[in-house]
């Protein structure tokens, strides 16, 4: 069964989405769907307020596979038909706010048109109604009713769960067709981004048109099961700002200037005081602020495309805007750290000390917990390294110069590349970091050409490296520490690897041995990625004594940095 239309049962469903068919039955019908929502309110940034319904985990895996299937079935429709989608942009790979906006730059003429209740309008019997009749799909009704019943929450589709977005633009596929065939009748260009309908012209004689077309549009609207939000509905000029979804169209596509001094202001209120407010008494939080500067930037990314010559996009040619941005991303991670962060070498290290958490949590309660369900609850973060930290703060996804640069941020000898912004904050609020920062090296101290020897060259006193050779790990300066791999058997030198026993080494897989060497013959071994996955995999069956002094110092380290505060 290749494609998701040749489903007829329940249980070829559960099968197609490699769910256990009990624990879809479980979902459905013992434990019930909406026993499964986690709801919760986020403020808007016109100061009211979306209701979010999130799956729980179980549900929102089943969700997450039915919806990547739905969008894979969609690709495959569209490459049948020879289609280029062009109209909905929000929830679409490739598409974004920007791609919407971009269709209506510099128009003489600007329509917003907001739906209301958007999701609300997706009710059950809908749901279920189109994956009955619709061409594409016509599912018996067992099957449409179960896709209905694992997407809609209290009987409607909710704002939060994977499955929502794409069957919204699934539903709404004749209904932007319809729309598209209008505005073209009236010169106009259409698009939709979730429920933002927007119109756009050159032609000077729409207002001549204008009232015919409401007319024509709201009947459709209509007709299609939607209303008008009247409030939200605009004609923009082009001698005014006019804005798509947020962003000012009239030439070049750029957030409004007050839309930018507004955020930098919330983020000095934050850096300040350790808080913000969006609308009067809504305080806001850390992500909330992250989402507009990332708005901020991604037009930032586009423009710099849009206008090749104005820079290459990398750490050392960013502009005001990024290098605000940039303070923002280390007040998050390394000063507003909500928990004691770990900052590893490897990838692989991370899997390695995540097992070991669990399988050792009743001796370390002060570093992770389970609860009654048996998820575990990890009360320190790991540093995952991405695209982001790499362009804002030169932070790279491989190689061992991130920890130098980690480390520039916390001294005065970074330059103009690496300010302190750990003092700046500081100062600023006469605050201090919330959590240690903590940077693990192997235990290779002894060797010249190895990551830990040159990192704390010239970076640490003859007295820290003393301390380093008696503990293994020592504070260097604000809430940042250096910590080692313990040394085994009374060896000069350790890895993380080494804290393994001989047994869990020596396991083969496939009839090859473990390798922790970069390079190796594939024939006869397999890689630390592999390993790793056999490390978390089979984490109740395997010895991690080794990891206990590990662990211990980390815990000990977050007891030393509460503590200096």
């Amino acid at each position: 069964m290749n494609t998701i239309d040749k489903i007829k049962t329940r249980n070829e469903l559960a099968d197609f989405l490699e769910v256990p068919r009990k624990k879809l039955s479980y979902i459905l019908y013992v434990k019930g769907v909406d026993n499964l929502y986690t709801s919760f309110d986020i403020p808007k940034k016109n100061g009211e307020s979306r209701h979010i319904h999130a799956p729980q985990k179980d549900l929102k895996v089943v969700q997450k596979k039915l919806a990547d299937a739905l969008c894979t079935y969609q690709k495959e429709i569209w490459k049948r038909r020879n289609i280029n989608p062009n109209i909905s942009h929000a929830f679409q790979k490739g598409k974004s706010f920007i791609t919407n906006a971009k269709i209506h730059r510099n128009k003489r003429f600007v329509v917003n048109i907001d739906l209301e209740n958007f999701f609300d309008s997706f009710h059950f019997g809908r749901v279920r109604g189109f994956f009955l009749k619709n061409d594409d799909f016509q599912f018996s009704v067992e099957v449409a009713t179960v896709i209905a019943q694992l997407s809609c929450y209290q009987g409607k589709l909710p704002q939060g769960a994977p499955c929502s977005p794409i069957i919204t633009n699934l539903i709404c596929n004749i209904f932007d067709i319809r729309l598209l065939k209008l505005a073209k009748k009236y010169c106009l260009d259409y698009t939709r981004y979730a429920d933002d309908l927007t119109f756009s012209t050159n032609d000077v004689k729409f207002l001549e048109i204008e009232e015919l077309f409401f007319e024509k549009l709201e009947k459709e609207i209509n007709s299609a099961g939607f209303r008008i939000n009247e409030k939200k509905t605009r004609i923009q000029f082009r001698d005014s700002r006019q804005e798509v979804t947020g962003v000012v169209v009239n030439r070049k596509l750029h957030v409004s200037r007050v839309y930018y001094k507004k955020t930098r202001a919330m983020a000095y209120n934050l850096y300040k005081t350790g808080e913000y407010f969006i609308e009067k008494d809504t305080q806001g939080t850390i992500n909330q602020l992250e989402g507009r500067f990332s708005f901020i930037n991604q037009l930032e990314w586009y423009n710099n495309k849009l206008y090749p010559g104005n820079k290459k996009l990398i750490f050392n040619n960013l502009n005001g805007r990024e290098r605000e941005y940039s303070q923002f991303v280390f007040y998050k991670y390394f000063f507003a750290n909500p928990k004691p962060l770990i900052v590893t070498e490897g990838k692989t290290d991370v899997i390695y000390l995540k097992a070991a958490l669990k399988s050792l949590w009743k001796e370390y309660p002060e570093l992770v917990s389970r609860d009654k369900n048996g998820h575990f609850e990890y009360k320190i973060a790991f540093l995952r390294r991405s695209k982001r930290l790499a362009y804002f703060l030169n932070l790279k996804e491989d190689g061992a110069d991130t920890m130098n640069n980690i480390y520039n941020f916390f001294s005065k000898n970074g330059g103009e590349k690496y300010p302190n912004y750990i003092e700046v904050f500081r100062k600023l609020g006469n605050r201090f970091p919330l959590n240690p920062t903590i940077l693990l090296f192997d235990n290779e101290l002894s060797n010249k050409e190895k990551p830990v020897c040159k990192f704390t060259k010239g970076k640490i006193s003859e007295e820290q490296r003393e301390e380093l050779n008696s503990k293994t790990w020592i504070h260097m300066t604000e809430n940042l520490y250096l910590l080692m791999t313990p040394l085994i058997n009374e060896r000069n030198e350790s890895d993380i690897e080494m804290l393994f026993d001989n047994f869990t080494l020596s396991k083969e897989i496939d009839g090859k041995k473990f390798c922790k060497k970069d390079r190796y013959d594939t024939d006869k071994f397999y890689g630390k990625e592999i390993f790793s996955k056999y490390i978390m995999k089979n984490y109740s069956n395997i010895d991690f004594s080794g990891f206990k002094p590990l662990l211990s110092d980390i815990k000990i380290i977050c007891e030393n940095y509460k503590k200096k505060m």
